[in-house]
């Protein structure tokens, strides 16, 4: 899902120069992915928790690499691709939208504890290398030809197919999916109850998205204009970061196991680190330090999201996980998708202001989740996993999950 926007960047100028279009047109081939996948990430996840996660995935993966041959043959053989161009990126956005988001929801069904806390990190470690490698993958496929990324899409989706339908063995349930009425019911009675904390889980996911894509948009603008770094060289440069934020997911995802103590004291941290870097940030002009210092910034967000990325997947039982899961990614989708324009819109304001305004929203969000994420003590084991309603969870639901504040 990862390769779906940050592959193309590297091409957009020259796929604007060929196709002899705006701006605005070029930057619609980004968008429509962004705001298709995150309407369609929730419906794919109730359809996800009716049916199965693998009945899924493997449908939406084919889609997206359908998506992805049909642009790139516009853009090869087709008069007047665009709007060929923009077909195969909807169905791109359809496809992503049953890939990642379904994967977190099948990582917490397949595993359990540590182990689930592991695999998650894992999967928050693996989106992570998603953005180290596109811009540098698509900096290089487009020295053959521009519209080659188009067909690269595909060839990853064959392997994560097969790798798919052959490793993955979900889990038999003798249970029938509850009526759609009771489904809707249980959501309901499991956001009544932890939606304080949960909507702030899925705010710091957004926050975090935003920042790191913006920031990255700015970079990349700073790095062209100012200092001529242009090509791969400067997807290298991006990669920096996002190697960070990569290392840390993957190391925080091994090391949290079932502490949910820990982990908010992490999440928290991370917004720390979040907010005194982008301060700093606005002050600072030489690029080595810049970089250095949004290291740390990465290295914050390298901390929250596998542990928001736990919360959430543990927050309801295995029926109602699809949606809650894909719910979270949606609204991270929606951050990916403000960053960049946002970004935009206040280097031209102000660089100071930019920077101060982007450190007050992590401390903001740091605080909230300071106040809202309440961790009772105790063990952990999850036997019987979460379920929707708040009668329910004081039964079933692991002790140690987080409770709202003021929860009964």
């Amino acid at each position: 899902m990862t390769l779906g926007n940050s592959m193309l960047i590297p091409i957009l100028p020259k796929m604007k120069s060929e196709l002899h279009l705006s701006s605005f047109q070029v930057s619609l081939t980004i968008t429509v992915f962004s705001l298709v996948a995150a309407f369609f990430i929730p419906i794919l996840g109730y359809l996800s928790d009716r049916i199965s996660r693998k009945a899924i995935i493997i449908p939406a993966l084919m889609l997206y690499g359908i998506g992805g041959i049909l642009s790139g043959a516009a853009a090869a053989w087709f008069s007047g691709p665009y709007m060929w161009i923009m077909i195969g990126r909807i169905l791109q956005g359809i496809g992503a939208a049953g890939t990642a988001p379904i994967a977190m929801a099948l990582a917490g069904d397949l595993f359990r504890g540590s182990e689930a806390s592991r695999v998650l990190g894992l999967v928050e470690a693996s989106n992570g290398f998603g953005k180290v490698i596109s811009p540098i993958l698509g900096s290089a496929i487009a020295l053959i030809v521009w519209y080659g990324v188009f067909f690269a899409f595909p060839v990853v989706m064959l392997g994560s197919l097969i790798l798919t339908w052959v490793f993955i063995k979900e889990k038999k349930t003798a249970k029938e999916p509850p009526p759609f009425k009771k489904y809707i019911h249980g959501l309901a009675s499991v956001f009544k109850h932890e939606g304080r904390w949960l909507f702030t889980a899925y705010l710091a996911g957004a926050t975090c998205q935003f920042a790191l894509f913006g920031i990255l948009f700015f970079l990349s603008d700073v790095l062209e204009k100012p200092h001529n770094i242009v090509g791969v060289v400067k997807g290298l440069v991006l990669a920096i970061p996002l190697l960070v934020m990569c290392t840390t997911s993957y190391i925080t995802g091994s090391k949290i196991g079932e502490n949910k103590k820990l982990m908010k004291i992490l999440i928290v941290t991370g917004f720390i680190l979040m907010t005194i870097s982008y301060v700093l940030l606005s002050f600072i002009g030489h690029l080595t330090l810049f970089i250095a210092i949004l290291a740390v910034s990465s290295l914050g967000t390298g901390l929250i999201l596998p542990c928001v990325n736990t919360f959430i997947t543990k927050a309801v039982g295995k029926e109602r996980r699809g949606f809650v899961t894909s719910l979270y990614s949606s609204v991270r989708f929606f951050g990916v998708a403000a960053g960049p324009p946002l970004f935009g819109w206040m280097m031209g304001w102000s660089r100071i202001g930019m920077f101060l305004s982007i450190a007050g929203l992590t401390f903001v969000v740091g605080l909230l989740v300071l106040l809202m994420f309440r961790v009772n003590q105790g063990n952990n084991d999850e036997k019987q996993g979460g379920s929707g309603g708040h009668v329910e969870m004081k039964r079933k639901m692991p002790v140690g999950l987080l409770k709202p504040v003021g929860g009964r």
